[in-house]
């Protein structure tokens, strides 16, 4: 059975060796780091659930590459079920750890490059369809974790990859060799890339003549020689790291910048070089499969949001006061219409030439500008409901000050019946939840900036039907 447990996903993570950097200084031990700990724990729910009785059904399957039980984030999908399987995983995930589980977007590469690296075989003649299908049984027999490394520096965005000053800003081939490729480049907003085994790397924006040395996707080990993590600062990062004042500590989000500084690709782990014709379609296959998993688990994330606040007003004696019930409601409806629009970009999926089935891409987009614009709704309605405390409420260290923690307990109590600890507990929540910054720009900024979802949709929709629809009921020939 070919799916690992927590413990071993923990211990393979120990066999790497990654170059890493973080507050300038160079991290010898990146798993018992406590700010990198959380990232990796949230990553560990998806083999923790694996394993589970109650989710092993839902997070598992028999692989048709293998033969083997694996599990479902390391294939891409093959019917309409493993479509919504991605958004029922992901809602239960969100619920488990209250933020990014940061798996979901190395599946949401392998399930584009399953598509795409058909389809350049099938017009070019390419080997890249083969060597991807062993990369995924690699991945399958191993239970390996990948990042997304898609998100390149830009530079000066009126300029095309080729045209910028520095030809570096975006990741480009730099020497091509008889066994392999020479890179160099950099991807931010990095989710999880020392949780993951494995960094994939797609283009990303579409290439124009002149750029075919950056239409390129391959996959590299995350200690190899030459690439460079350098973790990103987080809201919360100093308390992660002082073990104090950090509602739900075991879980979090980190998001590093990674440097490949000429680093060699195997031939066999390429998967694309210089078909520029192909570079916008893989970004954009990744980009809607990676919007459809947001709906899974931001309604997840909300659904935690919505906990938090009910238990509030338990604490606070607020819990029949009818404007905060009504608030509730505005915050559950947000997260029922954000899974069940990703729901039914998967209902509508449909079977690729390859045998991978993709989403309706533009359901898929319209659930994430909901989520972009509402996530930011509930947050407010969330600490709306649990008070002004969320901003200031006064440090752990105090509460265990025994000159003054008896005061402090003494003043921060709510109702008879609920312990002051647990208030604060759930007032410390709220703060991560609310204040999180990598996860709430996520929010916004994953899967491509708003305008992007937005050009998808305007794209990808039928705008000849709806005008002729409105023709003919006008009686217009």
């Amino acid at each position: 059975m070919a799916v690992k447990t927590l413990e071993e996903y923990v211990e393979s993570l120990r066999k790497l060796k990654p170059t890493a950097y973080m507050f300038g200084e160079k991290l010898e031990n990146v798993v018992d780091n406590p700010r990198i700990r959380g990232g990796i724990n949230a990553t560990g729910a998806t083999y923790e659930l694996a394993n589970s009785e109650k989710y092993r059904d839902l997070f598992t399957t028999v692989s048709p590459f293998t033969g083997e039980r694996i599990n479902r984030f390391t294939l891409p999908p093959q019917s309409i079920e493993d479509l919504v399987c991605r958004v029922k995983i992901n809602r239960t995930l969100g619920n488990h750890v209250g933020t990014c589980h940061q798996r979901c977007t190395g599946l949401d590469c392998m399930s584009a490059l399953s598509i795409v690296t058909y389809d350049i075989d099938k017009k070019f003649g390419t080997p890249y369809y083969g060597r991807f299908l062993e990369f995924l049984k690699h991945m399958q027999r191993n239970d390996f974790t990948a990042n997304a490394s898609v998100t390149d520096v830009k530079g000066d965005r009126s300029l095309s990859p080729h045209e910028q000053a520095d030809k570096d800003l975006y990741l480009r081939v730099v020497e091509k060799q008889k066994d392999g490729i020479i890179v160099r480049g950099a991807k931010v907003h990095q989710t999880g890339s020392l949780s993951s085994h494995e960094l994939i790397v797609l283009p990303t924006r579409a290439m124009g003549k002149g750029d075919e040395d950056y239409a390129v996707a391959f996959a590299v080990p995350a200690d190899t020689k030459g690439v460079i993590h350098v973790v990103g600062r987080n809201t919360l990062d100093t308390r992660e790291i002082e073990g104090v004042d950090c509602g739900n500590s075991r879980y979090s989000k980190y998001c590093p910048t990674v440097i490949y500084d000429d680093v060699f690709v195997p031939r066999e782990r390429v998967f694309m070089c210089g078909e520029i014709e192909f570079s916008g379609e893989l970004v954009n296959r990744f980009s809607a499969f990676h919007r459809q998993s947001h709906g899974g688990c931001k309604s997840g994330k909300i659904d935690v949001m919505t906990g938090a606040a009910l238990a509030m007003m338990d604490y606070n004696g607020s819990a029949k006061v009818s404007h905060l019930r009504e608030k509730i409601v505005d915050m559950i409806y947000r997260a029922e219409t954000l899974y069940g629009c990703s729901l039914a970009a998967s209902y509508e999926g449909r079977k690729e030439p390859s045998g991978t089935y993709f989403i309706n891409s533009v359901l898929a987009n319209a659930s994430k500008i909901h989520e972009g614009r509402e996530m930011a709704e509930v947050i407010r309605l969330m600490v709306d409901i649990a008070g002004g405390y969320v901003a200031d409420l006064p440090s752990d260290r105090d509460f265990k000050n025994p000159e003054i923690s008896g005061l402090l307990k003494k003043y921060l109590k709510g109702t008879a019946e609920a312990p002051v600890e647990h208030r604060v507990q759930m007032l410390r929540l709220v703060e991560k939840l609310a204040m999180e910054s990598a996860d709430t720009v996520s929010d916004l900024h994953g899967g491509g900036s708003p305008q992007a979802h937005r050009l998808t949709i305007l794209r990808e929709s039928d705008l000849n039907k709806r005008k002729n629809i409105a023709k003919r009921l006008a009686g217009i020939e």
